[in-house]
């Protein structure tokens, strides 16, 4: 029998006839189809030589067709195997399927009514029926056990479910991050063993909330931890379900609550100024402007001249809430909206502003450490994390010069450090991180500093001014006296460009009674990477927002 192939207008499907009107592409192919006893006739082009048309296929090309046809019976038997074997499990998943739609779950009324609690309360109920409502954070299946850790945002639960509960269709099909309510029992864990709060529950009744998805639209496809940072950021509000994002936001909670008892302690009352304003504070080039109602206006930079009013009505006051900075900027330490926790204290001097900041910074590490929640993290995120001792090292920025050029540091322009350098943050950062301590650097000079900081009565090329700088994060903290009177007050605007027509109220509080006074703002996210050794303030805010990024 004659079996033709044309590998320029063949076909390599099963139906083709073979002929010379459907040929085959491959001789493998024909040989595997039609058999060994085939005769096969291959199309060959013509040229000056031969003439165009079938001739039977050369012995070595016969002795290729053969062994090329055995590869494909193999791979065809293969095929074969693992279809049958898909058969097989399909079989058995049905079974099993069947097996577990055919199991009905009920509650046991025989049993004690379970007691509602979150997670953090089970760790304490031992031997107590309980109800414990959340999230499926992580899932195990051994056959007849399944192990799911449970999250609900107070903690993690270990579940236990065996017998028909462990087979039964939902937790069989259960998914990560499916919300679910568990019955039973908690017991300690074994000697030896470990789970969350020293603890399991053993389950005796479940009610799925919401199951989440499988397949393509699994939580473990929508986040994954080494995908590309803006894809991570795209999907901030299932990445904060992760442990550590969830820790570091537990740790700002308590960061709040702890720099509210302090200066509750320090006699601080706490004041909530306007978010929209039309006065800058830090430079103009920062400035997110808005219409409002027809005028220009633009979100605020600092609270910090607000605060300054409110002095002589309630003394020491601070806030804490968002200020906003139009920087294009791509530093690991700069947001375009942060968390400014801002203070403002009157009838002082410049050391006792100094001691008062430091004071805040180690009484709010201290009580953060001693949060029975909080504390764990903090040791969890950042094992060599040490509370700074007072009194914190002082420098002047002039002595700050000095130790940059005996260290070879260039400024940015790559040249020897000069005083009336701004010291940028890679130079800052070498610094403190080389020094090792946190740092009061003072007294810089007015050029580079803003126009309502007071001058130095010793020196008037610099201010009573401060950073406060962490090693691995740099400065947290910035502040200083403000200026007292109305006439140093207006060349400062001069200086600076100002119209201080807008300013008439920030001028009154000179002319209606003035007063010594300093203040200084904190920033939260920043305080935040170096409790938590975060590599980024972006680690440390909710939802981010920096240049390029406002969403979701």
């Amino acid at each position: 029998m004659s079996i033709y192939v044309n590998e320029f207008v063949g076909v390599d499907e099963a139906g083709v006839a073979g002929s010379e009107q459907q040929p085959f592409k491959t001789p493998a192919f024909a040989l595997y189809v039609s058999g060994d006893d085939s005769k096969l006739l291959v199309f060959k082009k013509g040229d000056e030589q031969e003439s165009e048309g079938y001739f039977e296929i050369s012995a070595s090309g016969l002795k290729k067709a053969k062994k090329g046809a055995e590869g494909l019976k193999k791979k065809a038997l293969k095929q074969k195997e693992q279809e049958e074997k898909k058969r097989e499990q399909e079989a058995k998943n049905a079974a099993k399927k069947l097996e577990a739609m055919n199991i009905s779950i009920e509650e046991d009324k025989s049993l004690p009514k379970a007691e509602r609690c979150k997670i953090n309360g089970s760790y304490n109920a031992i031997d107590k029926r309980v109800k414990v409502s959340g999230w499926v954070h992580r899932l195990r299946n051994n056959k007849s056990v399944v192990f799911i850790i449970l999250r609900d945002g107070t903690g993690f639960l270990q579940a236990v479910l065996t017998g028909d509960l462990a087979r039964s269709y939902q937790i069989v099909n259960l998914t990560l991050e499916t919300t679910i309510s568990l019955y039973g029992t908690i017991k300690k864990v074994p000697e030896g063993k470990n789970a969350p709060g020293g603890v399991e529950l053993f389950v005796d009744y479940y009610e799925i909330v919401g199951l989440a998805p499988s397949g393509e639209e699994a939580f473990t496809n929508k986040v994954q931890e080494n995908a590309d940072p803006s894809i991570l950021l795209d999907q901030r509000h299932l990445m904060l379900r992760g442990e550590t994002l969830s820790a570091v936001m537990k740790v700002r909670a308590a960061l709040m609550r702890s720099i509210r008892r302090v200066y509750d302690e320090e006699n601080l009352t706490e004041v909530t100024p306007p978010c929209m304003v039309q006065t800058q504070v830090e430079g103009g080039s920062t400035l997110f402007k808005l219409d409002y109602y027809g005028e220009e206006a633009y979100l605020t930079q600092s609270s910090q001249l607000y605060l300054e009013t409110c002095l002589a009505a309630l003394g020491d006051v601070y806030c804490i809430q968002e200020s906003f900075r139009a920087e294009k900027s791509h530093t690991r330490r700069h947001l375009s909206e942060y968390t400014h926790i801002e203070a403002e204290l009157c009838f002082l001097d410049f050391d006792d502003l100094l001691s008062h900041i430091e004071r805040v910074i180690s009484k709010t590490v201290q009580y953060v450490l001693e949060d029975p929640v909080a504390g764990p993290l903090v040791k969890q995120l950042n094992p060599g994390f040490k509370a700074p001792q007072l009194p914190f090292k002082r420098m002047e920025y002039k002595d700050a010069i000095e130790w940059l050029k005996e260290h070879g540091i260039k400024n940015e322009d790559d040249e020897e450090f000069k005083f009336g350098d701004d010291i940028a943050e890679a130079a800052e950062r070498k610094m403190t991180d080389t020094i090792g301590v946190p740092i009061l650097l003072t007294r810089f000079p007015l050029e580079i500093k803003s126009f309502y900081m007071k001058r130095c009565a010793d020196d008037p090329r610099v201010t009573e001014s401060v950073d406060v700088l962490m090693p691995t994060v740099g400065e947290i903290t910035g502040g200083s006296m403000r200026i007292e009177g109305t006439e140093e007050l207006m060349a400062g605007f001069e200086r600076e460009g100002i119209d201080p027509a807008s300013y008439y109220w920030f001028i009154d509080q000179r002319k209606y009674g003035t007063c010594p006074h300093g203040g200084y703002g904190l920033g939260t996210e920043r305080i935040l990477a170096w409790l938590c050794d975060r590599f980024t303030v972006r680690d440390c805010s909710l939802y981010p927002r920096f240049s390029g990024r406002c969403k979701p």
